[in-house]
């Protein structure tokens, strides 16, 4: 019955302060976009198996798998070695773009590992994913397990991610002017579309840089759109996109103009950039020396920065479709009957095997020790200081009769066998002079007044 006495009882509020550890909001929301990359990632798999097994069925039904298996015997596997070769050095090159961003945050706590895993989780999540679209959700999730807080993960994926675009516009450019006759005697209206999906990528560059170099018009005209679709209830959640517009937009802004005030390192990241898409756009041609077919390797990789783009505008995993399309498109009289083996052997070295080697790469930590910048620091203080150490001579060789008479001392015989003085104190005679220790300076000792002192 206390229950009853004290019903009518106002009971007194007790305010209650709980202390705990801040978390980064940023980083949920990171956790739970990876969650959701993931789910696309298996679908995107699954979707791939298919795919395979269709192309499989359509050998068959066609009549090409003669053809085909004809084709794969005859492949020179230590040309398909060197392929294999030009994506690792793809690989390593990104990684190497990453250590550069990050060198510039003297503080950053990732390591060459974290940056290794953060490269492979580039190439893990955005071959599963429709336009590579998990590519730098992943990317920045993986930083931010490594201690990076979501903004300044996202700053530097951004930084990254502009210089990546902008050398896959540059490289494309080059080539465009520079086979341009080549494209037109050779494809005919195909070298239109060239100009269209170059087009496409430019204007995708131009857009990054109005967000980088004009962040409040983006954050005026982004607040102007989400105020309409939020009064048509266009919006599911007005929230993440008004963080999207007034948070991330100035941070993107912030680190690419933290990043162009060292042009040198933009330089030297542009420049690995540019080496890292040779290497991947090489690729074709050592699969046609496995082919034994000649071709030009400049042609090869103007076809090759044109697959790329086409493959990439196709909004399914693995570009699926842009990447058949656009082989056949730009390789297809280069190869010939052995097209299809050729297509496989190609999607082999440069999306099959990497997604799968990536896979195991995801899982790599640096686990803390001192940042990247601190580190190349001590490497050049020990290198300047084994330089150094080189430069101050312990011994001098004098040549000359006139120079034997002017040292002062016993001058003893040089010998290399086993009664010989293998450590003289005086000078030494040797082959063409005589060999002076220098002996150091040492300090005085201190006399009995001076230790009472």
């Amino acid at each position: 019955m206390a229950e009853s006495k004290n019903a009518g009882q106002v009971k007194p509020k007790v305010h209650l302060k709980v202390s705990a550890p801040r978390t980064s909001s940023g980083a949920g929301g990171a956790g739970d976009g990876n969650e959701e990359n993931e789910t696309k990632a298996r679908k995107g798999a699954l979707f791939l198996v298919a795919v395979v097994v269709v192309y499989v069925i359509y050998l068959v039904i066609s009549g090409q798998m003669g053809q085909f298996l004809t084709a794969l015997g005859q492949v020179d596997g230590a040309w398909v070695l060197r392929a294999c070769l030009c994506f690792v050095m793809y690989y390593v090159f990104g990684v190497l773009a990453y250590v550069i961003a990050v060198y510039l945050d003297h503080d950053s706590p990732l390591g060459v590992r974290d940056l290794m895993s953060v490269e492979a989780s580039g190439v893990f999540f955005g071959n599963l994913t429709p336009m590579m679209a998990g590519s730098i959700p992943s990317q920045i999730y993986r930083m931010t397990r490594s201690g990076l807080d979501v903004g300044e993960a996202s700053a530097t994926q951004f930084t990254r991610f502009i210089a990546y675009q902008f050398g896959v516009v540059l490289f494309a450019a080059i080539m465009l002017v520079a086979k341009a006759e080549y494209f037109f005697t050779t494809y005919g209206d195909l070298f239109f579309l060239n100009i269209v999906v170059f087009s496409v990528h430019a204007l995708e560059l131009a857009g990054i840089f109005v967000i980088c170099l004009c962040p409040k018009f983006v954050m005026r005209v982004g607040n102007w759109a989400i105020r309409l679709a939020t009064k048509h209830g266009w919006l599911k959640d007005p929230k993440h996109f008004d963080d999207l517009v007034n948070v991330q937009v100035m941070e993107f802004a912030t680190a690419f103009k933290n990043a162009a005030s060292d042009l040198g390192s933009m330089a030297l990241t542009l420049l690995v950039t540019m080496a890292q898409l040779g290497c991947l756009y090489m690729i074709p041609w050592f699969v046609l020396r496995a082919f034994g077919i000649e071709a030009d390797f400049l042609e090869c990789l103007a076809a090759g920065s044109m697959v790329q783009m086409v493959a990439s505008a196709v909004p399914l995993p693995g570009g699926t479709g842009g990447a058949e399309g656009g082989f056949v498109m730009f390789y297809g009289h280069m190869f010939g009957a052995s097209t299809s083996a050729g297509f496989l052997v190609w999607r082999i070295v440069t999306f099959f095997g990497p997604t799968f080697l990536a896979a195991a790469l995801l899982g790599l930590r640096s686990n803390g020790g001192p940042s990247i910048y601190t580190r190349v620091q001590g490497l050049k203080a020990r290198l300047a200081g084994r330089s150094a150490g080189r430069r101050t001579p312990t011994v001098a060789t004098l040549s000359g009769k006139a120079l034997k008479s002017k040292v002062s001392g016993t001058i003893t015989a040089s010998s290399g066998g086993v009664g010989g003085a293998r450590h003289p104190s005086g000078p030494t005679v040797v082959r063409g002079g005589i060999r002076v220790p220098i002996k150091k300076q040492t300090k005085p000792k201190e006399g009995p007044a001076e230790k009472r002192q």
